[in-house]
């Protein structure tokens, strides 16, 4: 192994292996490069399809493919399981947990977490939606939610169990509510005695006009209404202004508003991962507002050519001069263009300017709900809902995720069930946070005490 180690002449490390840092070391792949892949898993996850893990529509293993089988028909690549904790750009060297490497290239894709707007508190009363964990805690508490409901007697707090509170109206917030509302309205609706799922009261808030902001006007209106003929409340321009004990505090048409409910979720926003932080204080570049890395036209820091960022962590906006998305069909360019850089400057050749191939969002809503922008070409209703479904099979890593995802939205399409209706963890009930204070909606006039 050490020969095969020592026959390469240059050593490029990619820390992440999410989208970006995944197909940039494919691309690398059988290259006269030395690629050594490093992220806390060891596993990649395919995190378009993370809230059907979080709804019982798909299992943790469905969406997550071993990094290691993924690129194991690469010779050069190396796969380690470690955590980062430091950069030394002048020695070149990463500093890892317990140890340390060098190299000759760095790129840097290590994503983005939770945004929760200098209220980190609020992590534990509204979980986010970015790791399998995170996936399998919401499941927990909507199941529970669901199965305390049907325990309970007293109605004020029946219906808090089955009052659910996403805060954000992006992609992500549109599509775990519309996959709550269809668990509420179909799926469970013969499964429980003393209750009846489809009273369940869901509200999607949204600090915008309108929800899915980034898609033209008129697919934001029938995202809207799709999500209501699924009993989801969607109430836009409104701002949380507080999380607390079950209660969500709201500010809007100059009212302030309290709703209790036991089962709240964060969908708002994102920021960058604290190596954004390292890289700012040891190279001197600067970030933007979510903490993201502001990178130069080939994703290269400046007076650093060989330290690239790229995906959640990089802020590019040499195209249109707005930053581009942080979503993964971004990721998906940037990093095989990385790749293709440090294989074309080993040739001693220039590589050609970046450029974005927007390929156009999409998002679903329920079953043959969906919405697509494709740039000029636009669609609703089951055309879109077939693009979105043919589109994530086709990038989801593995073929076995592929049967397996394929296999499984077809059952649950004609059965109308899910298979991964499950509470998981050693004794759940403990962990589980009731307020009992919780009750009905409170509505108070503005500037009045909460």
């Amino acid at each position: 192994m050490a020969d095969r180690k020592n026959r390469y002449i240059h050593h490029a490390i990619i820390i992440g292996g999410g989208f970006a840092g995944l197909y940039a070391a494919k691309v690398l792949g059988n290259s006269p490069v030395k690629v050594t892949l490093i992220d806390k898993r060891n596993f990649h996850l395919f995190q378009p399809l993370l809230y059907q893990v979080a709804t019982g529509g798909l299992s943790p293993g469905d969406v997550a493919s071993p990094i290691r089988a993924v690129l194991s028909r690469y010779k050069n690549i190396w796969v380690m399981t470690a955590e980062v904790i430091d950069i030394d750009p002048n020695g070149q060297r990463v500093i890892l947990r317990d140890g340390e490497l060098t190299y000759d290239t760095l790129i840097v894709a290590t994503g983005a977490s939770h945004h929760y707007f200098g209220h980190d508190d609020w992590a534990q009363e509204a979980p986010g939606l970015k790791t399998v964990e995170d996936a399998l805690e919401i499941r927990r508490r909507i199941f529970l939610a669901f199965e305390a409901a049907e325990r309970e007697t007293a109605p004020d707090m029946r219906r808090a169990w089955m009052r659910f509170v996403i805060v954000g109206g992006g992609p992500t917030g549109v599509e775990l509510a519309g996959a709550l509302g269809e668990l509420a309205c179909t799926t469970l609706k013969n499964d429980f005695r003393n209750i009846n799922t489809s009273e369940s009261e869901i509200t999607l808030i949204e600090g915008l006009d309108r929800i899915l902001p980034t898609y033209p006007p008129q697919l934001s209106a029938k995202a809207q209404e799709d999500l209501s003929q699924l009993n989801v409340n969607v109430r836009t321009q409104t701002m949380v202004t507080d999380i607390r004990n079950g209660v969500v505090t709201t500010q809007g048409d100059n009212r302030i508003e309290q709703i209790k409910a036991q089962t709240i979720l964060w969908a708002a926003g994102v920021k960058a991962s604290s190596l954004g932080q390292v890289l700012a204080k040891e190279t001197g570049a600067k970030l933007d507002r979510a903490g993201r890395v502001i990178v130069q036209p080939d994703f290269t820091l400046p007076n650093y050519p060989n330290i690239f960022v790229v995906g959640d962590l990089a802020s590019y906006s040499h195209g249109d001069g707005k930053p581009l998305p942080g979503v993964a069909s971004v990721a998906m360019q940037e990093g095989p263009y990385v790749a293709n850089v440090i294989k074309e400057r080993l040739k001693g050749k220039t590589p050609p300017q970046f450029h974005y191939n927007n390929k156009g969002s999409l998002a679903v809503i329920g079953r043959n709900k969906a919405v697509a922008d494709l740039g000029r070409l636009r669609f609703d209703g089951f055309i879109a809902w077939l693009i979105w479904v043919f589109v994530h099979i086709r990038y989801l890593v593995e073929f076995d995720n592929k049967v397996l995802v394929l296999f499984q939205w077809a059952w649950n399409y004609f059965t109308r069930k899910r298979s991964a209706l499950l509470i998981t963890g050693n004794d759940p009930f403990p962990t589980l946070k009731v307020h009992k204070e919780v009750g009905k909606a409170i509505t108070m006039p503005q500037g009045k005490s909460t």
